[in-house]
């Protein structure tokens, strides 16, 4: 098995996983940026056994300088994971509304909190329903779990990293906002627009669309394009970490499982008025 087999799981396959003695745990982690909270979705219905996790209260810390989705406190992030039933070494897969991100990031915090049984399902929710798979309204109520949290799992940057990374010769951290953020033409999120000086734009739907990915040779072919050999060290950031953490998984599904995510993203970024802003011309101009 390879570093980069157990990242995916289709609808198919979680069912008949699902119906075993010993299925995998499930964390139902819908968000939106904007709301309304991702439970409304879990309650009007979910995969059957699958608990609702919330991304910004559970799987993420409080926002402020760090960023608008910091890294969680192990011990908040252990009790969060242990009550939704998460045990030591067992699999879990966990889901969102259908483009990945929310998903994704649930998959990187699990993998950097060290629990590497976790897999990501491709497509998320609506994959369920088009294979017309159950659905339940049932609220579980899992025995508690007795995961360990153990910070380091997967690579981190802080602002200081991820500006020597952007301004390394043989580094590459990508920026995977839609380009006229990473431009500077509009930030409808953060207080100032531009990107990290030396950071390379790669809009997230150039490597994955409706939450799904393309062969790992094609995601490699795209990586290459952007400059990511399989050399050069390489990061990604976004607004506050959520997207990112899709290219980070992106990357692993790739082969670069030492892709480090800024957590902080430009959300921590512009936090410090004294870190420089880059702006790129339009096309054309």
């Amino acid at each position: 098995m390879s570093a980069t087999d157990g990242l995916l799981v289709e609808a198919a396959q979680l069912a008949a996983e699902i119906d075993t003695a010993d299925p995998p745990t499930l964390l139902d982690v819908r968000w939106r940026l904007a709301g309304p909270p991702g439970r409304v979705d879990y309650a009007a219905g979910h995969l059957p056994t699958a608990v609702f996790v919330d991304l910004d209260t559970a799987l993420c810390g409080p926002p402020g300088p760090a960023g608008r989705h910091p890294l969680p406190d192990p011990a908040a992030l252990q009790a969060a994971l242990r009550a939704a039933g998460v045990r030591a070494g067992h699999p879990v897969v966990v889901y969102d509304g259908g483009d990945g991100m929310a998903a994704a990031r649930a998959w990187w915090t699990l993998r950097w909190a060290g629990h590497r049984p976790v897999r990501v399902l491709h497509g998320g929710f609506p994959a369920w329903l088009a294979a017309d798979l159950p659905v339940s309204t049932d609220e579980p109520h899992p025995v508690t779990g007795d995961v360990t949290v153990t910070p380091g799992g997967l690579p981190v940057l802080d602002a200081a990293a991820a500006a020597r990374l952007a301004a390394a010769d043989n580094g590459v951290l990508l920026d995977v906002r839609a380009a006229p953020r990473y431009r500077g033409e509009h930030e409808p999120v953060d207080p100032v627009a531009g990107h990290v000086p030396g950071a390379v734009n790669l809009p997230a739907p150039e490597y994955v669309a409706d939450g799904r990915f393309p062969s790992g040779a094609a995601l490699r072919d795209r990586f290459a394009a952007a400059g990511v050999s399989a050399e050069a060290p390489v990061g990604a950031y976004c607004g506050s970490g959520v997207t990112a953490a899709q290219a980070v998984l992106a990357l692993h599904l790739a082969g670069r499982t030492d892709a480090a995510l800024y957590v902080g993203s430009w959300s921590n970024w512009v936090a410090d008025p004294d870190r420089p802003v880059a702006l790129a011309p339009p096309p054309g101009a």
